[in-house]
């Protein structure tokens, strides 16, 4: 029965050493091929721009082709469930925002969960929106936009790239904190929303700042405040909301790589490693600061971290506003 017992535990053991080695092994020739990153958007959109910039140096590093493939729909759910669902074995790259985060709280069912299914890798950059409004408002700052909204009691309307967007949601926690009353007007897209605010159709917009921060230097729409808690260093004439009259409000854009659960850690520490050096490349971090984006290149654990605290914002502003997407 021991010699029995002794050989079953050095079985194991065996097992366990051979498993071992292989994750190894395949860590230490890791990318042997291509690498795919996948933008759960369309092309040309915040996301997709920042990730192929990164992916254009990750090329560079690795000797194989780093590739994106859009795979927009549903907010983002169906390219982030197709990461969830592909092997772990460190060819998959999910590059994502606060869909991550948000869509949990925005669908009535997901079939992913964004937590459990996902390892961590970096927290790329961040990127503030900026508060614009038409030129033709009475309002040249924020606290003159709140008092007239007050005055037009509920009749003043603001645009978004569309519904449960992070724009949106910007919207929606700037009424809820400076306690104004405005009519949300969704878009098919950042572009369409601006096109309206050009003219006055609409009051207000929270736009990335990658997205306007040209309009508003060329005079095409009046920038009154951006939404992070310190000011932007590509415009340090703006304002941040919380200065201007709403403490604490804080909202920035992010991206971040996550891959399957169950990816080998050794790879995950390679990807976030090469990624952390990528962003440091100067050309990068001038094509990224250029978007009006601050790298970051967080450790794994901080990302996880930064993914929770944004659940924990979001999910009672969604509740308030009965913020509802039904698939």
């Amino acid at each position: 029965m021991t010699a029995r017992r002794q050989f079953l535990d050095f079985a194991a053991a065996s097992a366990l050493l051979a498993a071992f080695g292989s994750r190894h092994a395949m860590a230490q020739t890791w990318p042997a091929r291509f690498v795919r990153i996948v933008v759960p958007f369309t092309p040309g959109g915040a996301n997709d721009a920042v990730a192929r910039i990164v992916a254009a140096r990750l090329t560079e590093l690795w000797g194989q082709q780093v590739v994106i493939e859009n795979k927009g729909g549903a907010g983002g759910n169906i390219g982030i469930e197709a990461v969830a669902r592909a092997d772990p074995d460190g060819y998959t790259i999910l590059t994502t925002s606060t869909a991550q985060a948000v869509n949990r709280f925005l669908y009535p069912a997901l079939s992913y969960d964004p937590v459990a299914d996902f390892a961590p890798v970096t927290l790329l950059c961040l990127q503030p929106n900026i508060m614009v409004v038409p030129n033709s408002s009475p309002a040249k700052s924020v606290m003159e936009f709140i008092e007239y909204a007050r005055k037009k009691r509920g009749a003043l309307a603001y645009a978004s790239a569309g519904n449960g967007t992070s724009l949106h949601l910007c919207g929606e926690l700037f009424k809820r904190m400076a306690g104004n009353e405005m009519t949300h007007v969704p878009y098919r897209g950042s572009a369409p929303a601006l096109s309206d605010l050009m003219p006055g159709r609409v009051d207000a917009m929270f736009n990335s700042a990658g997205s306007v921060l040209g309009h508003v230097r060329a005079g095409r729409v009046r920038g009154l405040a951006v939404t992070t808690l310190t000011r932007a260093p590509f415009a340090p004439e703006l304002p941040t909301i919380a200065e201007a009259g709403v403490p604490g409000f804080d909202v920035s854009s992010w991206f971040a790589f996550f891959v399957p659960a169950r990816t080998s850690p050794e790879i995950v520490r390679r990807m976030h490693a090469d990624t952390v050096a990528a962003l440091a490349h100067p050309p990068v971090k001038e094509k990224l600061e250029q978007l009006g984006a601050t790298i970051i290149g967080s450790a794994p654990a901080e990302l996880a971290a930064h993914l929770k605290a944004e659940m924990a914002k979001w999910a009672p502003v969604i509740s308030e506003a009965r913020i509802r997407i039904e698939s």
